[in-house]
């Protein structure tokens, strides 16, 4: 009869038929997943389904969870270290970790080292509820076991992790209401024909500089002082040369109250009195001469100047 060799190692256990096999597909008619799994043999971390498929945990908390549980034992898991690696951004890091913490995959804890030094020491815990040896030794750099990282911080101690802000948002800052234009000069007279023309010219300043388009509430204000250059004698051209040559480089943020300046700053003088002309002399139509036919001007027929002076010397 045969001894059984103790020392040879037993033979490893068969594959149960469906586990681990590459395609596990549902049954025919019923919709889901199809897992296509290759088993792992190098660079894998074992993940509990209670925290891949955690109940109340959010999918951003369960990502984080596994995340910290495949980094190794010293590495930095605080927020501005996630932050930069991950894209939500502080806010929703810093809300995830406190669901784990809350949920007992981490623990957190600030401590002062004996250098004075506050650090944070963080520790992941793959089986809330269970420890692989007690708290890890404070006074020591975190050894195997459960992953403790110990992250230094300045002096003096902050809170370990932000919170949301809890006061209402200040309401938004009421807009100071618009400076009204300046005041333009009046014209003596204000004629409708005067004002249509000064009206005309100041629409049509946007031809010669885009900067200067104006709205009609902006003409109607102007126009008054365009047509107390008018009233000046100032011609239409030289009104519109003065409002449109040498205009800012840089462009005006208000071209109605930059045009309202000018007509009150360049503002001519009246134009000079002059003296009423007389009223003109009557102009007579013209006479044929009795004496010479020739022709000449007079309120009557009869003869010219010439053939008056001859019957007088004649006389």
């Amino acid at each position: 009869m045969d001894t059984k060799n103790l020392s040879v190692p037993s033979h490893a256990q068969a594959r149960i038929p469906g586990k681990n096999h590459p395609h596990r597909r549902p049954s025919s008619g019923v919709s889901g997943v199809i897992h296509d799994n290759v088993r792992h043999t190098t660079r894998f971390t074992v993940i509990g389904n209670h925290l891949a498929q955690h109940p109340e945990l959010s999918l951003l908390a369960i990502g984080l969870g596994a995340h910290i549980q495949s980094l190794p034992a010293g590495a930095p898991v605080d927020i501005k270290t996630l932050a930069r690696r991950f894209p939500e951004g502080p806010d929703r890091i810093a809300a995830a970790l406190r669901e784990l913490e809350t949920h007992g995959y981490l623990s957190r804890t600030r401590e002062r080292t004996s250098s004075g030094n506050i650090v944070t020491r963080t520790v992941s815990r793959n089986q809330p509820g269970h420890r692989t040896g007690g708290h890890p030794d404070r006074r020591r750099e975190p050894e195997a076991g459960p992953e403790a990282v110990a992250e230094s911080a300045p002096r003096p101690a902050r809170p370990a992790w932000p919170t949301h802000p809890t006061s209402t948002p200040a309401p938004p800052k009421k807009r100071a209401p618009r400076k009204p234009l300046p005041a333009v000069p009046q014209p003596a007279y204000k004629g409708p024909g005067l004002l249509q023309a000064a009206t005309d010219l100041l629409a049509g300043l946007r031809r010669h500089d885009p900067d200067l388009l104006l709205s009609a509430c902006d003409t109607a204000h102007l126009a008054p002082g365009v047509a107390a250059w008018l009233e000046r004698d100032v011609s239409p051209t030289a009104v519109r040369h003065a409002l449109t040559s040498d205009l800012p480089p840089e462009g005006m943020r208000r071209p109605a109250a930059f045009l309202a300046h000018r007509l009150t700053a360049q503002l001519p003088p009246p134009a000079p009195y002059r003296t009423p002309a007389g009223p003109s002399p009557a102009r007579h139509p013209l006479q044929n001469c009795d004496g010479c036919e020739r022709a000449f001007r007079s309120p009557e027929p009869g003869r010219c100047r010439d053939c008056r002076s001859d019957l007088l010397e004649a006389a």
